[in-house]
């Protein structure tokens, strides 16, 4: 499966995105269940509140990704044990826009 990561903006100064990857090569967390994955692409939200995850997500699709998934640092707050605020309407708004043609993972170890 092609997928788009779509990560914390106020997190890229801490997290390296190495947990997602890890997770994505040993097949655990979200991907345990998806088989074999392909990265599109690896994103921010673009800031509070998420102002560009429709844009971003919907390049990653454009682009060939079948599923857009939400890292961890945005739906359980890792690594700074603060889950955003916004993660409910940034995914609604995501999966609006995008359709049912195109899976939406809530989180990514």
């Amino acid at each position: 499966m092609k997928i788009g990561l779509i990560r914390c903006q106020q997190t890229e100064n801490l997290c390296a995105g190495t947990a997602d990857f890890a997770a994505i090569k040993n097949g655990t967390g979200a991907f345990e269940k998806l088989g074999s994955v392909e990265i599109i692409g690896f994103v921010s939200c673009g800031g509070c509140p998420g102002k560009n995850a429709v844009r971003r997500a919907k390049l990653l699709a454009a682009r060939g990704a079948e599923a857009i998934v939400f890292c961890s640092c945005i739906s359980k707050g890792t690594p700074i044990d603060f889950p955003c605020p916004h993660f409910e309407a940034m995914r609604k708004a995501v999966s609006d826009k995008l359709g049912s043609g195109t899976k939406i993972i809530d989180y990514s170890h």
